[in-house]
């Protein structure tokens, strides 16, 4: 059914007339073409009623750091599965690591993307590699990937050592305002610890994985974007020491951006004490003090989004030994329900997954207007569920949350002209 009439939704979305006011709303064909505060009259009856009393309307998530596997490793989660599981979470739009095999370095893999996305109801959008195979040695042919469709560069999980390929980065893709992505990492510090550096892996006798690798590393790449002039975005920092890099960095001028992943705000390097896999992540848990400044960081404005880090893996690479466990967590479902948790409101949830990402990639944001084309989500604060078997749309489950009750849930998901309601 193409024509839908939404019913008593709160509208969150700042700047708007109808902002924080009880909407109903008129969808046919994909597109709005009514939305107003009193309910309509003397309707077709044709129309879906979705009655969205004590539902949130906002515009769709987008999520800057998720892992498909495709191509090459389909077995972890491949983009039918990986969007089926965006649009559970309520993400009309991904921007999907090049932490694939082949990586996602040349035309070749940012059109098999795009292809393979172009008729699902989520936006799947490609992050080229900066360096050929990850290997931060050579650079890709950023521009070329760029003018197929590659909406930011990152070598992923595998963090730039080599500060010259950093900078010539930087410069190339100032030249067509390209954004580059960071993962912080030194790693002849960080070298192969699996935990944060602390009182629990003194506990534990782990050797740890210290903060310094990661400010170290943020220093000095915002050295590297002063020096060329250009923009960068810290993905996953999870130290307070990096926020008050960040934070400084801002005050200069330097034009600075930084997401955090959902699970470094609440947990921290304490969960990691019963050697349970499905807690190591990277970057590593960190200390309680970390978790706070992270969150304050939220709070403040520093940190400008959220992402879920979402990163499928087949159980025989989870239910391992701690220490020889790959690291990573399914995330796209849960994020909402884990910002809920936080204590984050509304707001600033809808600011940092809807309005924030968008904007570090300069994408355009959803607009809830008359004649545009609906992208938007209804979600329900208060829902209870229980991820399982059953509502988990991923090819994976590992994820800490498994079998347990979560409040928070999107109850229906609009973009492409497609719909999906949630039971």
């Amino acid at each position: 059914m193409d024509a839908i009439l939404i019913q008593s939704a709160q509208l969150l979305y700042p700047n708007h007339s109808l902002d924080g006011q009880k909407v109903h709303v008129l969808i046919e064909g994909g597109i709005i073409v009514d939305i107003r505060p009193f309910k309509f009259d003397d309707l077709p009856k044709n129309y879906q009623i979705i009655d969205a009393e004590g539902w949130v309307l906002a515009p769709g998530f987008f999520d800057l750091n998720v892992n498909f596997g495709e191509p090459g490793l389909e077995t972890k989660e491949d983009i039918q599965t990986g969007a089926a599981a965006a649009a559970a979470g309520g993400f009309t739009g991904v921007a999907v690591q090049p932490n694939t095999s082949p990586a996602i370095q040349s035309r070749a893999e940012v059109s098999l993307i795009l292809n393979s996305a172009k008729d699902l109801l989520v936006d799947v959008l490609p992050i080229g590699a900066l360096s050929i195979n990850r290997k931060g040695e050579e650079l890709t042919e950023m521009y070329d990937m760029h003018t197929h469709g590659a909406v930011a560069f990152s070598d992923g999980d595998h963090s730039v050592q080599q500060a010259g390929l950093m900078s010539r980065a930087l410069l190339y893709a100032h030249g067509f305002e390209g954004k580059v992505m960071s993962f912080a990492q030194d790693d002849s510090i960080v070298g192969e610890n699996i935990m944060n550096e602390g009182e629990m892996s003194t506990y534990l006798g782990i050797k740890g994985s210290p903060s310094l690798g990661e400010s170290m590393r943020v220093a000095r790449d915002l050295y590297l974007a002063e020096y060329n002039e250009t923009s960068i975005h810290f993905s996953t920092l999870s130290t307070a020491e990096s926020i008050r890099l960040v934070k400084e960095a801002k005050q200069k001028g330097i034009k600075v951006s930084c997401d955090v992943a959902a699970h470094h705000l609440i947990w921290t390097d304490e969960y990691v004490k019963d050697f349970n896999s499905q807690y190591k992540v990277i970057p590593p848990l960190r200390s309680e003090e970390d978790r706070r400044a992270l969150l304050q960081g939220v709070k403040e404005g520093v940190i400008d989004c959220i992402v879920s880090q979402h990163t499928p893996h087949e159980v025989e690479y989870k239910n391992v030994e701690f220490q020889i466990a790959e690291p990573g967590i399914i995330g796209l479902q849960t994020l909402f329900p884990l910002l809920i948790a936080v204590g984050l409101d509304l707001k600033t949830i809808v600011e940092k997954l809807s309005f924030a990402p968008r904007n570090i990639l300069n994408l355009p944001v959803p607009y809830i207007k008359e004649n545009e084309e609906a992208n938007l989500i209804l979600i329900d604060p208060k829902k209870k569920w229980i991820l399982d078997e059953r509502t988990n749309k991923s090819k994976a489950h590992n994820s800490p949350f498994w079998q347990k009750e979560l409040t928070g849930q999107v109850r229906a998901i609009f973009n492409n002209k497609k719909h999906k309601i949630f039971e």
